[in-house]
């Protein structure tokens, strides 16, 4: 048991392998800076990073179990070279292990998968975080169902490794409408979507927040924002996850158009997060 509780995240992940593709790693200089950045927002150094990516989905929760995941190069269209990078994390099989205990506990059906690998959703965001690939690192898909409030309750179910030492990100996207990247007109749909995320997640009460975000399509633009949900769904695990702590935006980039935001469950008290966002 660890004494310090930390805290939860929701990370925007961006687009494709973007930190190595020129012209890209330039629109997203301010998410890179941030994400280099969480670290240091931490109250320590994690020893094993959950990361909830809303790049694999499964008929039933499923948690990776490798000590050695593979990358997974779940993206076309990009320069040869992104197909060779390497995140070389560890797993942890302890970790997965505990996860299947935590969602059987809760009632909840959650299978071991040996062969599942970082996909961009973990691997771009880590790679900033923690460089050197030294901090071990466990998947957990959404289930395919789509079924918001059981994505919470999943949440609910894993949030006591936040006192065992473990990270647990959920890592998608605000804004998940791929013929929408790139046109003006797609700007007011994300900041209007964003800002009713944004009211979700810094309700005070976690019922409120969770009936918010069960009820997601009835937000402004929420269909356009997300034809399909997959890259909002991590965000109710992690709002789950969260408890009764109150979430905030940890910060906004804006890119290809549209806005992408990221947030913490609770905020970060220090001076630099109360800079303007």
């Amino acid at each position: 048991m660890n004494s310090t509780r930390f805290p939860v995240l929701f990370l925007s992940h961006g687009g494709g392998p973007w930190p190595w593709v020129d012209g890209m790693k330039e629109m997203f200089a301010r998410t890179a800076r941030e994400f280099a950045q969480l670290p240091s927002r931490l109250p320590a150094r994690p020893k094993a990073v959950l990361v909830i990516t809303g790049h694999w989905e499964a008929p039933r929760f499923s948690v990776s179990t490798a000590e050695h995941p593979p990358m997974d190069y779940d993206y076309s269209g990009f320069p040869e070279h992104t197909y060779r990078l390497q995140y070389p994390a560890p797993g942890s099989p302890a970790l997965a292990q505990r996860v299947q205990t935590l969602l059987s506990q809760a009632g909840i059906p959650c299978d071991g998968d040996a062969t599942r690998g970082f996909d961009h959703g973990t691997f771009v965001p880590l790679s900033l975080m923690y460089p050197q690939a030294d901090v071990p690192v466990v998947l957990l898909s959404l289930k395919s169902d789509y079924d918001a409030a059981e994505h919470i309750r999943v949440g609910e179910a894993i949030a006591p490794l936040r006192d065992e030492g473990v990270l647990i990100i959920g890592s998608g996207l605000t804004y998940h409408n791929m013929s929408g990247f790139g046109r003006s007109g797609s700007t007011p749909v994300a900041e209007a979507f964003e800002a009713y995320l944004q009211s979700a997640v810094s309700q005070p009460d976690p019922a409120v927040r969770a009936q918010m975000l069960v009820q997601w399509t009835s937000a402004p633009a929420a269909r356009l924002a997300h034809p399909r949900e997959d890259h909002l769904l991590p965000l109710m695990v992690v709002a789950g996850a969260a408890g009764t702590d109150t979430g905030a935006r940890v910060f906004v980039d804006h890119v290809m158009e549209v806005a992408m935001a990221s947030y913490q469950f609770p905020p970060d008290q220090s001076p630099a997060a109360s800079a303007p966002q």
